[in-house]
């Protein structure tokens, strides 16, 4: 039931995606920091780095509209996106973008404004016909890389909203904050691998149980598949400290 929830949530919010993607968008950010604007977008990746201290990736498992595209094209290329070195190119890309925001935002000129509609028609991001070629562009964008290297390989390898959130778990686990995570009984796993199969973003969970670095694992959103397919219940949510 908790995962037809979950799929029903993320089909919804990507159809508002024409409605929400300046919302999330890197180059808004950019363009509002030279006018000392904070923007709906800024708002939203402080509010991911803020509420995944104590929730971790969430955001991706449960809201995210590229998630809930890419989660479509599991249809297509069942296959796991291959981990490693890859995972990096998502952080290299958003070092640079917070590095001109910096830029830009010194260089920048006027007082300091919050306007959260800043460049949306009353609120909408996709309100008019030139829009739509941006808007199918970052859609293809998103697809390739899941239709190419298999489960949610944007997410994996190009993400530019995921390293708020993989900071933002890291720092509470750090602080040893009360934070969601997914622990595991070892002992009681029978190595089935049923919930390294239902993952959709294709991680190893029966490796990480039998090495107990699971809870740890910064590339999973929280999503409760795992938890939800294993058969013995070795799985489950926990807010604990760590």
């Amino acid at each position: 039931m908790r995962q037809k929830v979950r799929k029903t949530m993320l089909f919804i919010f990507f159809l508002l995606f024409p409605v929400t993607i300046w919302y999330f968008s890197p180059y808004l950010i950019i363009q509002g920091a030279f006018e000392h604007i904070v923007n709906g977008s800024f708002i939203v990746f402080v509010s991911m780095l803020v509420l995944s201290v104590f929730f971790g990736r969430v955001w991706c498992g449960y809201f995210c509209p590229a998630g809930g595209l890419q989660e479509c094209v599991i249809s297509i290329n069942d296959k796991p996106s291959k981990q490693g070195r890859r995972n990096r190119i998502k952080y290299v890309i958003w070092s640079i973008w917070i590095i001109a925001v910096i830029v830009t935002f010194i260089l920048g000129k006027g007082n300091v404004t919050i306007n959260p509609f800043y460049m949306t028609d009353h609120g909408i991001s996709v309100s008019g016909i030139s829009n739509y070629v941006i808007y199918y562009g970052v859609l293809l964008i998103l697809v390739l890389p899941a239709l190419i290297h298999g489960r949610r390989a944007a997410c994996h390898y190009i993400c530019w909203m995921a390293p708020f959130m993989v900071i933002g778990s890291t720092i509470g686990r750090w602080l040893h904050l009360p934070q969601l995570h997914i622990v595991a009984d070892r002992d009681q796993c029978i190595s089935c691998g049923k919930c390294s199969r239902a993952c959709p973003m294709g991680l190893d969970i029966k490796q990480m149980v039998s090495e107990g670095v699971n809870s740890k694992c910064t590339e999973c959103i929280q999503c409760g598949a795992c938890v939800d397919e294993c058969p013995k219940k070795v799985l489950k949510y926990s807010m604990k400290r760590r």
